[in-house]
């Protein structure tokens, strides 16, 4: 049995893995969603790591990150143990970078806005066109009331750790994710980490689009 614990991006809110946690379960594995304090403007990165920290606590376990979550991940990987690490359409930072600066140093939004060009849909950020594209309509309907609100001081608290753990790492991109495009997320991994992406099925929020072939991914992986 593996024990996975999963990491949700900005806003902080655990329902995100709600539809991949009773499929890990039913895989005869054990799965916890953190719950981060997103919204509150006096938590930045080293909170959120302690959050992860106590959800992983003397076990042995697949940390997965999705998003914002990839600023977090190398600051519990330098706390804690983890028997692997894998990112879902994840920023995936440098030492000493601010998830504020990752934008421009990794040219996102430029990417963002081309790949919009080319698939015909507004460069403008909603989250309809971005994020629920994909999305089944009950499942967003059930999300509209556990939204919440990003707490910008965890863009402007550099992300300080010296490399990454000597464990297995993985990069999982969503096919059709408009918010971070395909070829951009296989340019960072690249250049970030020397990987390839493992290519899925599904947008920015593949674990509510596509749950059972994530799953399917981070099962593979053991």
């Amino acid at each position: 049995m593996a024990a996975f614990v999963l990491v949700p991006g900005a806003g902080g809110v655990a329902w995100y893995w709600h539809r991949v946690v009773p499929l890990l379960e039913e895989a005869a594995h054990d799965a916890v969603a953190v719950d981060l304090p997103g919204d509150d403007e006096h938590a930045g990165l080293s909170a959120y790591a302690d959050r992860v920290i106590d959800a992983i606590g003397a076990r042995d376990v697949i940390l997965v990150v999705q998003s914002l979550a990839g600023f977090t991940a190398p600051l519990v990987c330098a706390r804690v143990r983890v028997r692997m690490l894998v990112f879902v359409n994840a920023m995936i930072p440098v030492p000493g970078e601010t998830a504020g600066q990752w934008w421009e140093n990794t040219g996102s939004t430029a990417a963002r806005t081309a790949a919009a060009q080319r698939g015909g849909y507004s460069p403008t950020f909603d989250m309809a066109t971005y994020f629920l594209h994909d999305v089944p309509p009950e499942i967003s309907k059930q999300g509209e009331t556990r939204q919440r609100r990003q707490a910008d001081v965890v863009f402007g608290e550099p992300c300080e750790f010296d490399r990454w753990p000597d464990v297995p790492i993985h990069v999982i991109a969503g096919r059709d994710d408009r918010f971070f495009p395909l070829d951009f997320q296989r340019r960072i991994a690249r250049e970030r980490l020397h990987l390839a992406v493992d290519e899925l099925e599904g947008g920015h929020l593949i674990a509510l689009s596509n749950p059972r072939g994530l799953v399917r991914q981070l099962l593979g992986y053991l």
